[in-house]
């Protein structure tokens, strides 16, 4: 048997409950390990279940924060922006039970980029989640809004999470089937 390397966390810690999305305290010492460090956060396995831990806390595993992006400032809203700049920074977001960004999962149901009066643009993202009880969707919505909105020329960004069509496995791309080992 593997023994999985075990940490314990060097001061009490926001996280986030995974499926049920809940806010939650862990205490510092308490012990855990990472499952997975994909877009900026961390999937950790603590007190018998799964926790999503945000850039800002990485001190807490003893790990280098990630540092907080630079505040959008009125001048950054006015820069062209390119369609495919949106769907790299969609490819940052990551559901943290699955090593697939949301694009290649098949998540992603529209984008639509529409002129702000005021200059610059307003991004609109449909999306949907593997299973309709997740309570992860606002988190996983939020993490796309807010990288989106680094993005320069954009001044508003919405994420809304849908249910129609279901989401089913046929919809991860070649790709993402790879990461998961569905096909070779």
């Amino acid at each position: 048997m593997t023994e999985v390397p075990s940490h314990e966390l060097l001061r009490d810690c926001e996280a986030i409950q995974i499926p049920a999305g809940n806010t939650v305290i862990l205490p510092a010492g308490t012990p855990f390990h990472i499952g997975q460090s994909l877009g900026g956060s961390w999937t950790i396995q603590a007190l018998g279940g799964l926790f999503r831990v945000a850039p800002k806390d990485g001190d807490a595993l003893g790990l280098s924060p990630h540092p907080a992006p630079p505040p959008v400032s009125p001048a950054s809203t006015l820069g062209p922006l390119e369609e495919t700049q949106v769907w790299e920074a969609l490819k940052s977001c990551y559901d943290p039970e699955i090593p697939v960004n949301i694009v290649d999962l098949g998540l992603i149901y529209d984008l639509v980029m529409e002129a702000h009066p005021e200059g610059g643009h307003v991004v609109h993202v449909k999306m949907t989640l593997t299973a309709p009880g997740c309570g992860m969707g606002g988190v996983i919505a939020k993490d796309a809004e807010q990288k989106i909105l680094l993005l320069p020329g954009v001044r508003h960004a919405q994420v809304d999470v849908v249910w129609d069509p279901p989401w089913h496995q046929s919809m991860i791309t070649s790709g993402g089937r790879r990461i998961l080992g569905l096909e070779s």
